[in-house]
Formats: structure tokens, C-alpha cells, sequence
């Protein structure tokens, strides 16, 4: 069984990167993110507390991650393992995670501040579908509509100079001090995360001795295709 933790800033890559090593390794992928939007989208009172929060640019409250948290891994359901991102948040919950799970590393993406700006302030939203675009990476065929259904594409509600400033100093505060309780027990390994998300998902690997990632060969690519 492995369980990993894997912290970095926003935009830093966390969720496509526990996704590549989930997928491969059976691992139960635990976003304290996807926890709150799933609330937020279902309309439940906690859904409507995080979307004040958001809306204002704050980090939901510790105590009420923290809560999140422990109800989602008293299910269980990790038979081969979890990678968790977005949690622990601040010093003591990291020591209450190190008494109560045998981690096998902490994997930090690093990420400077300027290059989290410019890829944060390039997201944009379907209006309608709720397709995730980054105009850096993933542009629409035409500027400001979804491929998929057409909508107008907005920057999300959060996603404003200020609101982003205000996370990054809330996200130093926090989480620095905790980056630094793991490395005093050499449980963290840090990636550069301005590479691209193969290269960093192979640097991922190589430290924390996984087998390595073989990308799914593309459609139209030589191996896949057939002569007719």
C-alpha cells in the first residue's frame, strides 16, 4: 500500500499529476477541492459557504478542511493506497496526519509565484457546459466560445489579480512552514513544476522509485495506426 501527499500552490499541476500516478497505481485520489466544487455544485450548505469564500478570494478554513478530511478517508475505500492533495494545511494538521498515517513521501510541485500567475490568470470557464480552458495550453478553435458546446468562455469569479494575490500570500503563510515539517523528516521530494506534465511526472517516478510513466500512445500515432 502507498500513501502520498502531494502539495503545491495553485496551478502548480497537483490534480493532473495525482491523476497519472492514481490511474497507474490503483491509488485512491483524494482532492480537497473536488470535495468543496462537488458541495458547491450539489447546492449543499457547505457548498454555499465555500462559494463565499471563493467569491471573496480566501482559503476555506482549516478546521473546516480538516473535518473534510478525516470523514473522507474513515471510508476506506484506499485498498491499495491514496494520494492526497489540498490537505494538511498548516503544522498541526501535518502532525496529526504523520501520527495517524504511515505516509510513504510528500511530493512538492515548485512553482514561482510569477509563473502561477500566468498560467491562474489564463483559466477560463464555459459558461454553460463548465469546461475547463488555460489559454496558455488549451485554446478554443474560436477565441472566446467552448469547442464543446458553443458557450461563452469567462474568467472564473476567483481568478482576478488580487483575489490571486491574496491566496498566494494566505498559501505562503500556511503551507511553507509545513513544506518545511516534512522535509525536517525527509519524507518530501520537490519537482520543478514549470516543466511540462510528462517530464514532471517522470522526475516524480525517478524519486520516489516508481516504475515509469508510459503516455497512452495517441490515436493517429505510427503504433495505432493501420494500413488500408
Amino acid at each position: 500500500m502507498r500513501k502520498y501527499v502531494i502539495m503545491g500552490v495553485q496551478g502548480s499541476g497537483k490534480g493532473t499529476q495525482s491523476a497519472l500516478l492514481a490511474n497507474d497505481l490503483d491509488l485512491v485520489h483524494i482532492s480537497v477541492g473536488d470535495i468543496f466544487r462537488w458541495h458547491v455544485k450539489s447546492h449543499t450548505k457547505l457548498g454555499a459557504q465555500v462559494r463565499r469564500l471563493v467569491a471573496a478570494g480566501e482559503l476555506v478554513g482549516d478546521d473546516l478542511v480538516e473535518e473534510v478530511v478525516k470523514d473522507r478517508l474513515q471510508q476506506h475505500d484506499w485498498n491499495y493506497g491514496f494520494i492526497i492533495d489540498g490537505f494538511p494545511r498548516n503544522r498541526r494538521q501535518a502532525e496529526f496526519f504523520l501520527e495517524s498515517y504511515d505516509i510513504d513521501g510528500v511530493i512538492h510541485l515548485d512553482l514561482p509565484d510569477e509563473e502561477v500567475r500566468r498560467r491562474v490568470l489564463a483559466r477560463r470557464l464555459c459558461s454553460r457546459c463548465g469546461m475547463d480552458y488555460n489559454l496558455i495550453a488549451h485554446r478554443p478553435e474560436v477565441e472566446g466560445r467552448c469547442d464543446v458546446c458553443g458557450g461563452e468562455l469567462v474568467t472564473r469569479a476567483d481568478d482576478t489579480p488580487d483575489a490571486l494575490a491574496r491566496r498566494l500570500r494566505d498559501y505562503h503563510t500556511k503551507i511553507d512552514p509545513v513544506v518545511e515539517l516534512f522535509k525536517g523528516k525527509e519524507y518530501v521530494t520537490s519537482v520543478d513544476a514549470r516543466a511540462g506534465k510528462v517530464s514532471v511526472q517522470q522526475t516524480i517516478r525517478a524519486r520516489l522509485n516508481l516504475p515509469p510513466y508510459e503516455p497512452a500512445p495517441r490515436p493517429d500515432s505510427a503504433e495505432t495506426r493501420t494500413d488500408t
